[in-house]
């Protein structure tokens, strides 16, 4: 029985995975840090071969207490799949620095701190590492600094780790989603790091966190490197990368309500 380990797991795209991957019958290790939920998504399951840890997982001892639960229950780890994230709507210059502090800190730190202590299982099962980045990432998103910052590094991080562990048999699959209907934007920060109060503002089509699953799924088993799923986010990445100036112009017309 192959082993997945999915952070983020008690809602949105990390449930969405948990109950694809449980479909092909991986056993599952959850973890969140809403530990009513994830405990609930556990029963819910049904299956003894799904287990969770809580907690927060910024946290060093959340992380080496994931690590352990892994070894000891499953002795095993095939797929790593870092989903948990936080984002935020607010103007950069208007932003607490704490709240650019703990985006980054869920959004990269802990995804790369996480991966590098899996990496001993991962190098004995030749597995597969997932994380769970966005188009954020690759062009600027007006009032999403910080997410744009923590999404741009974890790409980074992962790409350059991608080479260095290719020698031990470990496989890399980057995801790359646009607009998705999650919590995530619903609990996402504002300027004082409370939630933000303001509608968020889009590209391109929201899909649904099932719809964007099955697709890393796929990714998965085709054994892709990189998985951009949303043709029209992927043409404006483009359209920063030709002509940014144009780019900025329609940028800043879809977000101004978000400048307010």
């Amino acid at each position: 029985m192959q082993i997945a380990l999915i952070t983020g797991a008690a809602s949105g795209l990390g449930w969405e995975l948990a109950r694809v991957y449980h479909a092909k019958g991986y056993g599952l290790l959850l973890s969140d840090m809403n530990a009513d939920c994830l405990a609930e998504r556990v029963a819910s399951l049904g299956d003894e071969r799904v287990i969770a840890v809580s907690g927060d997982i910024t946290d060093e001892s959340v992380q080496k207490r994931l690590i352990r639960t892994c070894e000891e229950h499953y002795g095993r780890l095939d797929v790593l799949i870092n989903n948990a994230g936080i984002t935020h709507r607010s103007p950069t210059v208007r932003t607490d620095p704490s709240v650019f502090r703990k985006v980054m800190a869920v959004d990269y730190h802990a995804p790369a701190e996480l991966t590098l202590r899996a990496l001993p299982l991962l190098q004995l099962t030749r597995g597969q590492i997932i994380a769970i980045g966005s188009m954020a990432g690759w062009m600027p998103v007006l009032g999403r600094a910080g997410y744009c910052a923590a999404k741009s590094a974890l790409s980074q991080f992962f790409e350059v780790l991608r080479a260095e562990v290719k020698q031990d048999g470990i496989d890399m699959l980057l995801v790359y989603p646009s607009f998705l209907n999650t919590p995530i934007e619903q609990n996402a920060l504002g300027a004082d790091g409370r939630a933000a109060q303001h509608k968020r503002s889009t590209i391109g089509k929201i899909r649904g966190a099932d719809w964007m699953a099955a697709r890393i799924l796929k990714a998965h088993k085709d054994g892709c490197e990189r998985l951009f799923p949303d043709r029209g986010s992927w043409l404006a990445s483009l359209l920063w990368r030709i002509a940014p100036g144009l780019y900025y112009r329609k940028m800043s017309e879809r977000f101004a309500g978000e400048m307010l």
